[in-house]
């Protein structure tokens, strides 16, 4: 027979229970995790991370995305830099103003249609686009048209790259999902 063994101070607790003993690896993650935390400048609950930069001036439908882009990302300098120094180019004040409570757009955009004259070549491509503000979303739908200068045909500087000459969308009754952009209505003044 062995000597009663006696137990001072001492109880069973199952593992992960309040008061369990904590492995070393564990309470050096947690504090790396507290570290961290403390240092990480704080999120605003509901905030989205923005999209991926996105600057492509390849295809007429490349600088569409691309200004959507920069909305989306609030570059609104950015997003204006993609009109055309033109006639129809929006004021840059109020074009940033008009964005300013957007927290969010989505587009959806049709089969571009090219068409060429002295030495330039335009694009006409219809377009959808769903904008939020406080919540609630309005369906755009319309018309872009840009206008490439020829890269051959370009001698002074600063390139042109291709650029759009106005856009024209109109709130929508129809879903995003549903909604068809229309370019049967040839130089309607521009709008963002």
């Amino acid at each position: 027979m062995g000597r009663p063994q006696r137990m001072i101070g001492t109880r069973k607790v199952a593992a992960g229970a309040p008061g369990a003993p904590v492995s070393r690896g564990v309470a050096r993650g947690a504090l790396a995790l507290c570290a961290l935390l403390a240092i990480s400048p704080a999120v605003p609950a509901g905030a989205q991370t923005p999209p991926d930069y996105r600057d492509d001036r390849s295809t007429p439908e490349a600088v569409i995305e691309s200004l959507y882009n920069a909305i989306n990302r609030r570059e609104f300098l950015r997003a204006w830099s993609y009109f055309r120094d033109e006639p129809d180019r929006p004021e840059f004040e109020s074009f940033a103003k008009g964005y300013a409570d957007t927290s969010r757009v989505r587009l959806k955009l049709g089969m571009a249609e090219a068409e060429g004259a002295a030495g330039s070549t335009y694009y006409r491509v219809p377009a959808v686009v769903e904008a939020t503000r406080g919540g609630t979303a309005a369906v755009f739908s319309g018309c872009y048209e840009l206008r490439l200068l020829q890269p051959g045909a370009q001698a002074e500087p600063p390139f042109q790259p291709m650029g759009i000459v106005r856009g024209n969308l109109r709130q929508s009754k129809a879903s995003f999902e549903e909604g068809q952009g229309d370019c049967s209505v040839p130089n309607a003044p521009a709008k963002p």
